[in-house]
């Protein structure tokens, strides 16, 4: 064996080695919500944008479509405004807080934590501290975890014993460490679970997107996205998200 070819058999063999141990270095929330951050912040966008076919999925076989134009700029803001300008309806998402605009005017503000962005998101542009932070303060058990399989791809499970589909919990992809799926109690109906899914993964300026989420309750389909004309990384101004200076027809 030439010198040459030992030394890429040697480096082979070490790269395997530190992707070994950082694999199980990942035995708990800790570890993954840092891992997660480490991998993409260098990389993930700051802002993003999309226009939203929303669907649901009512109980006689019914559907209502509505088109939402998002923007997002991370972490921790979201606006939405749903159908066109001139009916003023949206919905901003600012500093743990949603306010509520109907016909262009302020009706209602209150707290809200959107843990689809915090983890399909924020957890990416912001200090593993704050992301661990709110998760706890979401009452997600962060002492269960483990591992499981989901679509055939191996996950971390976080907030859960294994078989447990009912308590609140998030799956992560293990070899991308992408979010995956959350359960979490229907803000209306507390014993309803959903099951919330992020698939369609694409590469977006240096990271990923998921271009559908899907929301099910009892093995249902009863909301979905799907994104089209994504943005990454495009120029917002901040004062898109701030309710203050709110304007429908002032949109991303």
């Amino acid at each position: 064996m030439t010198a040459r070819v030992r030394l890429m058999v040697g480096s082979s063999v070490a790269l395997l080695m530190l992707a070994a141990v950082g694999q199980a270095q990942i035995q708990n929330t800790d570890a993954l919500v840092r891992a997660m951050h480490d991998r993409y912040t260098k990389s993930w966008y700051g802002t993003i944008t999309f226009t939203q076919k929303s669907t649901t999925y009512n109980d006689d076989g019914t559907t209502k479509v509505e088109t939402w134009y998002e923007a997002a700029m991370l972490p921790g803001k979201l606006r939405i405004d749903i159908g066109p300008a001139a009916d003023g309806r949206a919905y901003i998402l600012a500093d743990g807080n949603v306010t509520i605009f109907e016909k262009g005017k302020e009706v209602k503000s209150r707290p809200l934590v959107n843990m689809l962005l915090v983890l399909g998101f924020d957890v990416y542009r912001q200090a593993p501290e704050k992301t661990l932070q709110v998760i706890g303060s979401e009452k997600y058990d962060v002492s269960k975890f483990h591992e499981d399989t989901f679509e055939g791809r191996p996950m971390y499970v976080v907030g859960a014993d294994k078989g447990d589909l009912q308590s609140r919990q998030f799956w992560i992809d293990k070899e991308r460490l992408l979010f995956v799926r959350l359960f979490q109690p229907d803000r209306a109906d507390e014993k309803r679970i959903e099951d919330i899914r992020f698939t369609d993964y694409r590469p977006l300026a240096g990271a990923w997107v998921a271009a559908r989420v899907e929301v099910r309750a009892e093995g249902k389909l009863v909301f979905s996205e799907d994104y089209s004309d994504i943005k990454g990384n495009p120029s917002l101004d901040a004062a898109l998200f701030d309710p203050k200076q709110f304007s429908a027809e002032r949109r991303p």
